[in-house]
Protein backbone atom coordinates (compact mmCIF):
# COMPACT_ATOMS: atom_id res chain seq x y z
CA UNK A 1 0.00 0.00 0.00
CA UNK A 2 1.92 3.02 -1.27
CA UNK A 3 -0.38 6.09 -1.37
CA UNK A 4 2.12 7.57 -3.80
CA UNK A 5 4.63 8.28 -1.04
CA UNK A 6 8.33 8.44 -1.90
CA UNK A 7 10.58 5.39 -1.54
CA UNK A 8 12.56 7.19 1.17
CA UNK A 9 9.53 7.06 3.47
CA UNK A 10 9.08 3.27 3.14
CA UNK A 11 9.50 1.26 6.33
CA UNK A 12 7.51 -1.92 5.61
CA UNK A 13 7.87 -3.74 8.91
CA UNK A 14 5.29 -6.11 10.32
CA UNK A 15 4.46 -5.36 13.95
CA UNK A 16 3.24 -8.41 15.89
CA UNK A 17 -0.20 -7.37 17.14
CA UNK A 18 0.61 -8.97 20.51
CA UNK A 19 3.02 -6.05 21.10
CA UNK A 20 -0.01 -3.83 21.62
CA UNK A 21 -1.54 -5.94 24.37
CA UNK A 22 1.22 -7.99 25.99
CA UNK A 23 3.23 -5.25 27.68
CA UNK A 24 0.50 -2.80 28.61
CA UNK A 25 -2.39 -3.13 30.99
CA UNK A 26 -5.50 -3.50 28.81
CA UNK A 27 -8.89 -5.06 29.38
CA UNK A 28 -9.71 -8.60 28.28
CA UNK A 29 -12.31 -7.24 25.83
CA UNK A 30 -9.71 -4.94 24.21
CA UNK A 31 -7.25 -7.81 23.89
CA UNK A 32 -10.07 -9.82 22.29
CA UNK A 33 -10.51 -7.05 19.68
CA UNK A 34 -6.87 -7.44 18.60
CA UNK A 35 -7.11 -11.24 18.55
CA UNK A 36 -10.45 -11.50 16.72
CA UNK A 37 -10.56 -8.44 14.46
CA UNK A 38 -6.95 -7.89 13.35
CA UNK A 39 -5.01 -10.16 10.99
CA UNK A 40 -1.78 -8.16 10.65
CA UNK A 41 -0.35 -4.71 11.35
CA UNK A 42 2.35 -3.25 9.10
CA UNK A 43 4.33 -0.08 9.67
CA UNK A 44 4.40 0.99 6.03
CA UNK A 45 5.85 4.52 5.99
CA UNK A 46 7.57 7.08 8.15
CA UNK A 47 6.84 10.64 7.07
CA UNK A 48 9.46 12.84 8.74
CA UNK A 49 11.95 15.60 7.97
CA UNK A 50 14.59 12.85 7.54
CA UNK A 51 12.55 11.00 4.88
CA UNK A 52 10.93 13.93 3.02
CA UNK A 53 11.70 17.54 2.12
CA UNK A 54 9.23 18.66 4.81
CA UNK A 55 10.40 20.40 7.95
CA UNK A 56 9.32 19.15 11.38
CA UNK A 57 6.37 20.95 12.90
CA UNK A 58 6.04 22.35 16.40
CA UNK A 59 3.60 19.60 17.41
CA UNK A 60 4.05 16.98 14.67
CA UNK A 61 7.54 15.58 14.21
CA UNK A 62 6.62 12.33 12.43
CA UNK A 63 3.55 10.80 10.82
CA UNK A 64 3.56 7.00 10.73
CA UNK A 65 1.50 5.08 8.17
CA UNK A 66 0.10 1.85 9.62
CA UNK A 67 -1.70 -0.68 7.46
CA UNK A 68 -4.11 -2.79 9.50
CA UNK A 69 -5.53 -5.92 7.84
CA UNK A 70 -8.95 -6.68 9.31
CA UNK A 71 -11.07 -9.81 9.63
CA UNK A 72 -14.30 -7.78 9.31
CA UNK A 73 -15.24 -4.41 7.78
CA UNK A 74 -16.01 -2.84 11.16
CA UNK A 75 -13.28 -1.35 13.32
CA UNK A 76 -13.66 -0.58 17.00
CA UNK A 77 -12.37 2.89 17.92
CA UNK A 78 -10.89 1.48 21.15
CA UNK A 79 -8.51 -0.62 19.07
CA UNK A 80 -7.12 2.45 17.28
CA UNK A 81 -6.99 4.40 20.54
CA UNK A 82 -4.91 1.61 22.08
CA UNK A 83 -2.38 1.76 19.21
CA UNK A 84 -2.28 5.56 19.41
CA UNK A 85 -1.68 5.43 23.16
CA UNK A 86 1.56 3.47 22.81
CA UNK A 87 2.95 5.26 19.72
CA UNK A 88 4.20 8.78 20.57
CA UNK A 89 3.77 10.00 16.99
CA UNK A 90 0.78 10.87 14.79
CA UNK A 91 -0.62 7.93 12.83
CA UNK A 92 -2.35 7.65 9.48
CA UNK A 93 -4.17 4.29 9.40
CA UNK A 94 -4.88 2.42 6.20
CA UNK A 95 -7.42 -0.26 7.03
CA UNK A 96 -7.73 -3.19 4.64
CA UNK A 97 -10.57 -5.69 4.40
CA UNK A 98 -11.16 -8.04 1.47
CA UNK A 99 -8.96 -5.99 -0.87
CA UNK A 100 -10.76 -2.70 -0.09
CA UNK A 101 -9.06 0.17 1.74
CA UNK A 102 -10.14 2.95 4.09
CA UNK A 103 -8.04 5.80 5.53
CA UNK A 104 -8.49 6.70 9.22
CA UNK A 105 -6.81 9.42 11.24
CA UNK A 106 -7.27 10.63 14.80
CA UNK A 107 -7.36 14.25 15.86
CA UNK A 108 -4.40 13.81 18.21
CA UNK A 109 -4.12 16.79 20.51
CA UNK A 110 -0.77 17.45 22.19
CA UNK A 111 -1.16 17.75 25.97
CA UNK A 112 2.51 18.22 26.85
CA UNK A 113 4.89 19.11 24.04
CA UNK A 114 8.02 18.31 26.10
CA UNK A 115 6.89 14.92 27.43
CA UNK A 116 5.31 14.02 24.06
CA UNK A 117 2.00 13.40 25.80
CA UNK A 118 -1.10 13.54 23.63
CA UNK A 119 -4.62 12.21 23.41
CA UNK A 120 -6.87 11.31 20.50
CA UNK A 121 -10.10 13.22 20.73
CA UNK A 122 -11.96 11.61 17.83
CA UNK A 123 -11.34 9.76 14.56
CA UNK A 124 -12.25 10.57 10.98
CA UNK A 125 -12.29 8.17 8.05
CA UNK A 126 -12.96 7.85 4.32
CA UNK A 127 -15.31 5.39 2.64
CA UNK A 128 -14.02 2.01 1.45
CA UNK A 129 -12.10 2.21 -1.84
CA UNK A 130 -10.18 0.01 -4.22
CA UNK A 131 -6.44 0.33 -3.53
CA UNK A 132 -5.84 2.53 -6.60
CA UNK A 133 -8.78 4.80 -5.76
CA UNK A 134 -7.69 5.75 -2.24
CA UNK A 135 -5.86 9.05 -2.69
CA UNK A 136 -4.28 10.85 0.26
CA UNK A 137 -2.15 13.89 -0.50
CA UNK A 138 0.66 15.41 1.56
CA UNK A 139 0.05 19.16 1.45
CA UNK A 140 2.01 21.76 3.38
CA UNK A 141 5.54 22.96 4.03
CA UNK A 142 5.93 21.38 7.46
CA UNK A 143 4.52 18.36 9.27
CA UNK A 144 2.04 20.41 11.33
CA UNK A 145 0.44 21.62 8.07
CA UNK A 146 0.60 18.18 6.45
CA UNK A 147 -1.12 16.57 9.44
CA UNK A 148 -3.86 19.23 9.57
CA UNK A 149 -4.48 18.82 5.84
CA UNK A 150 -4.61 15.02 6.18
CA UNK A 151 -7.26 15.30 8.91
CA UNK A 152 -9.30 17.74 6.81
CA UNK A 153 -8.96 15.61 3.65
CA UNK A 154 -10.05 12.41 5.40
CA UNK A 155 -12.87 14.11 7.35
CA UNK A 156 -14.23 15.70 4.15
CA UNK A 157 -17.42 17.75 4.64
CA UNK A 158 -17.36 17.29 8.42
CA UNK A 159 -14.52 19.80 8.87
CA UNK A 160 -15.20 22.12 5.95
CA UNK A 161 -15.31 25.75 6.95
CA UNK A 162 -16.26 29.04 5.30
CA UNK A 163 -13.58 30.74 7.39
CA UNK A 164 -9.94 30.48 6.27
CA UNK A 165 -8.84 31.46 9.81
CA UNK A 166 -10.63 28.59 11.60
CA UNK A 167 -8.03 26.33 13.23
CA UNK A 168 -8.25 22.53 13.12
CA UNK A 169 -9.13 22.50 16.83
CA UNK A 170 -11.98 24.96 16.21
CA UNK A 171 -13.24 22.85 13.27
CA UNK A 172 -13.22 19.71 15.43
CA UNK A 173 -15.05 21.53 18.27
CA UNK A 174 -17.65 22.75 15.77
CA UNK A 175 -18.08 19.20 14.46
CA UNK A 176 -18.62 17.94 18.03
CA UNK A 177 -21.20 20.67 18.64
CA UNK A 178 -23.07 19.71 15.44
CA UNK A 179 -23.03 16.03 16.43
CA UNK A 180 -24.42 16.83 19.91
CA UNK A 181 -27.22 18.98 18.47
CA UNK A 182 -28.12 16.32 15.88
CA UNK A 183 -28.44 13.73 18.67
CA UNK A 184 -30.60 16.08 20.75
CA UNK A 185 -32.84 16.77 17.72
CA UNK A 186 -33.20 13.06 16.98
CA UNK A 187 -34.11 12.25 20.62
CA UNK A 188 -36.66 15.10 20.71
CA UNK A 189 -38.24 14.03 17.40
CA UNK A 190 -38.72 10.51 18.80
CA UNK A 191 -40.31 11.93 21.97
CA UNK A 192 -42.69 14.10 19.91
CA UNK A 193 -43.79 11.07 17.88
CA UNK A 194 -44.59 9.13 21.08
CA UNK A 195 -46.22 12.01 22.99
CA UNK A 196 -50.03 11.82 23.13
CA UNK A 197 -50.72 15.17 24.81
CA UNK A 198 -51.01 18.05 22.38
CA UNK A 199 -49.74 20.77 24.75
CA UNK A 200 -46.58 18.76 25.47
CA UNK A 201 -46.13 18.14 21.76
CA UNK A 202 -46.31 21.89 21.14
CA UNK A 203 -43.76 22.60 23.88
CA UNK A 204 -41.35 20.08 22.44
CA UNK A 205 -41.88 21.40 18.90
CA UNK A 206 -40.91 24.88 20.11
CA UNK A 207 -37.72 23.40 21.61
CA UNK A 208 -37.11 21.47 18.38
CA UNK A 209 -37.31 24.66 16.31
CA UNK A 210 -34.78 26.32 18.64
CA UNK A 211 -32.31 23.45 18.27
CA UNK A 212 -32.71 23.39 14.47
CA UNK A 213 -32.17 27.15 14.34
CA UNK A 214 -28.92 26.84 16.36
CA UNK A 215 -27.78 24.00 14.08
CA UNK A 216 -28.38 26.08 10.93
CA UNK A 217 -26.20 28.90 12.30
CA UNK A 218 -23.16 26.72 13.07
Amino acid sequence: MMLGLSKATEFNRRIPKAKFYENINITTSLKRLFVDHVKNIYWRNKIASTTTNLSAGKYVTEIEVFEVNLNSPQVDIDLLKCIDSVIPYHILYILEYNGKYQAWIGYKETMDIYKKRSKVDRYYHTNWFEETELVVRLEGLNLDDVYENLVRQIAGDKLQSDSSTESLKQSVERDKEIETLQKQISILQNKIRKEKQLNKQMEMNTELKKLKSILEKI
